[in-house]
């Protein structure tokens, strides 16, 4: 017996906007006439950052949605709502099912989707947007330490997506205020960006010169991954997780100039050839920075790292002048350390805003400090 023929695939966003349209709303105003409410798909979801594919379907996507209410609505109406919507949902949409059901994996919290004959388990999530803000750790307007505590993959799901209904406006001016970092923090962030690559744009020639071709490889990945989420940066678009970097960063304006480069390094077998094109990304996003006017233009060119045969563009440069316009009281004297995800990339980690927010109190408590200027 064939496995029946999946349907065409649509953007996980469109097909979300279909199930708000053609059956969330009609029942809302069927049962619930005038209810202020807000709806959208925001959140976690490759189809919130526009790179879903048809290989998306496989866990956690389809007919979705966030219903939003007012906290007071939630209370009074949310159990009812989601009860209705399990009864009087369609079974699918555009061919794809509305039910989920959990993945067969005890270990796999991700939810599949299923056809049924009974009341559909839905993905349509009711709540309110304070809640939603609380998942980012954010009980009020953002503090620095707050920008600094939020990963920018939380921050991307937060702002992307789409709203295809706003009521209130409530969730339409959250999102507004969480479009980008305030200037002061950029800077904050693209000093401690580059900081990264000053402390390691020498490695790949020194692990070269001492045989270790597989370490320079590696930290030349690493150069490669700063120098992309620099790009993004400059872009002010937040950087996403790894699995998506590269799709970000393909989509700029820049990528073209720079893939040859960054490609390069990542293939280079020799030190030679890796250096070169280490320097030839790393000037380019020296001219990047230039072209922004947060500073006075530096000079953009490589130069030898201190007595030693290796050329670098000497990152620190701009580490240092950016780090120089920032005049936030709780970032002055700071360590160049940047947001928890410049400093931490482990995912369960930084999915947690508890643990998140406890390291960047201790990291803003502990100023002063000899910066690893150019570590040798």
């Amino acid at each position: 017996m064939t496995s029946p023929t999946p349907p065409a695939f649509l953007p996980g966003l469109q097909l979300s906007r279909v199930l708000y349209e053609e059956a969330v709303r009609p029942l809302l105003a069927e049962h619930y006439p005038g209810l202020p409410h807000a709806a959208a798909r925001v959140g976690p979801g490759s189809e919130v950052l526009g790179f879903d594919t048809a290989r998306s379907a496989d866990h956690e996507w389809g007919p979705r949605l966030e219903l939003f209410l007012t906290a007071e609505d939630v209370t009074e109406h949310g159990a009812d709502i989601e009860r209705l919507l399990a009864h009087r949902l369609p079974k699918e949409v555009r061919g794809w099912p509305t039910n989920f059901r959990p993945s067969p994996d005890p270990h796999d919290v991700a939810g599949l989707m299923a056809h049924t004959d009974g009341p559909v388990a839905h993905r349509v999530a009711v709540r309110d947007v304070g809640s939603w803000l609380a998942d980012l750790g954010l009980t009020a307007e953002p503090t620095t330490a707050d920008w600094l505590a939020m990963p920018a993959q939380r921050l991307a799901e937060a702002t992307a997506g789409a709203v295809f209904h706003d009521g209130v406006g409530e969730l339409t001016a959250a999102r507004a205020g969480l479009d980008w970092y305030p200037d002061e923090v950029w800077r904050w962030l693209l000093a401690c960006q580059w900081q990264r690559v000053a402390q390691e744009e020498a490695f790949p020639g020194r692990c070269a010169e001492v045989g270790d071709d597989l370490g320079a490889a590696v930290v030349a990945g690493r150069l490669v991954r700063d120098l992309m989420r620099l790009c993004l940066l400059y872009a002010r678009r937040y950087p996403p997780y790894s699995k998506w970097l590269g799709s970000a960063f393909a989509r700029l304006p820049v990528a073209g100039e720079l893939l040859p480069a960054l490609r390069g390094a990542l293939a280079a077998t020799g030190a030679a050839l890796r250096e070169r094109h280490l320097c030839d990304a790393a000037e380019r996003v020296a001219a990047l920075h230039n072209e922004s006017g947060l500073t006075a233009p530096l000079d953009p060119t490589r130069r030898p790292f201190h007595s030693r045969p290796f050329l670098v563009l000497d990152a620190g440069r701009f580490a240092r002048e950016l780090a120089g316009t920032v005049t936030e009281p709780a970032l002055r004297g700071l360590r160049l350390v940047g947001a928890v995800d410049q400093w931490v990339d482990n995912t369960d980690f930084l999915g947690d805003p508890v643990p998140a927010r406890a390291a960047v109190r201790a990291a803003l408590e502990r100023r002063g400090g000899r910066e690893p200027d150019g570590v040798r």
